[in-house]
C-alpha cells in the first residue's frame, strides 16, 4: 500500500501544482485535485502488474505461433510454458479487485504488444529463465524470484519500455519510485495489495487532513517560517522548499500523533530528493528551530506516541524512506 512517506510528496506535488494556477482555488478543488493524482497512480501501478502479466502469459501465444510453422522444428514444438502458469502471478490476476480494476481499464488499447513479445524473447534468452524452466515442480520462491527478475531486471531498466510510459502515462516522473515500490511488494505479499484502494482509509483521511491544513492555514504557517529566514529573502526562496516547510510546520502543529523527529526527517528527505541540492539541510535548519522554539513556548502537543491507536506500518520504522 501507498506510505505516509508516497503520500506527503502527492500532496507537495499536488499544492505545488495549485500554487502555479493563476486562478483562485475553488471549494474543494485541492482534495479533487489530489484524488485525482492518486487515481493516476493507481492506474499506472494496474498498467504495470497488467505488463507483466501480459509478457509471462506470451509463453502460451509463443508455443502456438512456432508449433503452428510448416515445418516446426523439435526445439519449435517444446516451448515450455511454465512461466504463464506462474502461481503468483495467477494469484493476482485472479484477485476481485484486479480484475475490477482491469475491466475499468481497457489497457488493451494501449499495451504494445510487439514490446511485449521483444521482452518475453529476452525473458526467454537468459539463463535465470532456463533455470526457472529446467525444473518441473513449481516454488513459491522460484515463482517469487523470476517475475522479480523480469520486472526489476528487463522491464525497468528497459528504455523502450519507459518511453512507453512516458507516451501514455504523463504522471510517470513524478510516480515512478512509489508505483515500482508498489509492484515490488505486490510480488512479496500480493494478498496485501487491493487494487481498489491503493490508498487505505486512513491513509487518505491523512493525505485531506494534511492538503487543507497547509492550504487553509498558509498565513500562520508562514509567520513562523519567515522570522527564521534571517538573511534569507522569503520571495526568492524555491517555492518547493516553502511548500516543503509548509507541510513540516503543519505537521508539528496538527498532527499530535506523529513524532516530530519523524516529521522533520522525512521533509529533509523529500527536499533532498525533490528540490535543490541544499535545500535538505535549509529545510533541516528551519524545521528544527521552530520545533525547538514550539517546545519552549509549551505550544506543542503531541500525543506519548506509544499511547497512540496507530496502524503498524505507520510505525517510525515505516515511516523512514
Amino acid at each position: 500500500m501507498i506510505s505516509r512517506r508516497n503520500i506527503r510528496v502527492k500532496v507537495m506535488q499536488t499544492i505545488y501544482t495549485l500554487s502555479t494556477l493563476e486562478q483562485g482555488l475553488k471549494p474543494g478543488e485541492p482534495v479533487h485535485l489530489l484524488q485525482k493524482h492518486f487515481d493516476q497512480s493507481k492506474e499506472l501501478f494496474l498498467y504495470l502488474t497488467y505488463f507483466l502479466s501480459e509478457i509471462a502469459g506470451y509463453a502460451e501465444k509463443d508455443s502456438y505461433v512456432r508449433s503452428g510453422k510448416h515445418l516446426p522444428s523439435t526445439a519449435d514444438l517444446n516451448v515450455n510454458t511454465k512461466i504463464a502458469g506462474n502461481e503468483l502471478l495467477w494469484r493476482i490476476k485472479e484477485d476481485a479487485s484486479y480484475q475490477q480494476q482491469l475491466g475499468k481499464a481497457k489497457f488493451e488499447n494501449r499495451i504494445d504488444k510487439e514490446l511485449v513479445k521483444k521482452i518475453y524473447i529476452e525473458l526467454a534468452e537468459s539463463p535465470q529463465y532456463r533455470a526457472y524452466i529446467s525444473v518441473n515442480e513449481r516454488n513459491a520462491k522460484e515463482e517469487r524470484e523470476i517475475l522479480e527478475f523480469l520486472f526489476n531486471d528487463l522491464l525497468i531498466p528497459n528504455e523502450v519500455f519507459i518511453s512507453h510510459l512516458e507516451e501514455h502515462f504523463m504522471n510517470w516522473d513524478d510516480d515512478a519510485d512509489m508505483v515500482i515500490q508498489l509492484v515490488q511488494g505486490l510480488l512479496l505479499k500480493p494478498s496485501a495489495i487491493n487494487f481498489n484502494e491503493v490508498v487505505s482509509a486512513d491513509k487518505w483521511n491523512f493525505a485531506k487532513n494534511l492538503i487543507t491544513t497547509v492550504i487553509d492555514k498558509k498565513e500562520h504557517l508562514e509567520t513562523l517560517i519567515i522570522p527564521k529566514l534571517k538573511n534569507w529573502d522569503a520571495e526568492r526562496i524555491a517555492a518547493l522548499d516553502m511548500i516543503i516547510m509548509r507541510m513540516g510546520v503543519a505537521e508539528l502543529l496538527y498532527f499530535e500523533t506523529i513524532p516530530p523527529k519523524v516529521t522533520i526527517n522525512e521533509y529533509i528527505d523529500i527536499a533532498k530528493e525533490y528540490s535543490t541540492q541544499q535545500s535538505g539541510q535549509f529545510v533541516n535548519g528551519i524545521l528544527d528551530n521552530i520545533h525547538k522554539e514550539l517546545v519552549q513556548q509549551g505550544k506543542l502537543h503531541k500525543t506519548e506516541f506509544k499511547k497512540t491507536k496507530v496502524a503498524p506500518q505507520d510505525n517510525l520504522k515505516e515511516e523512514k524512506p
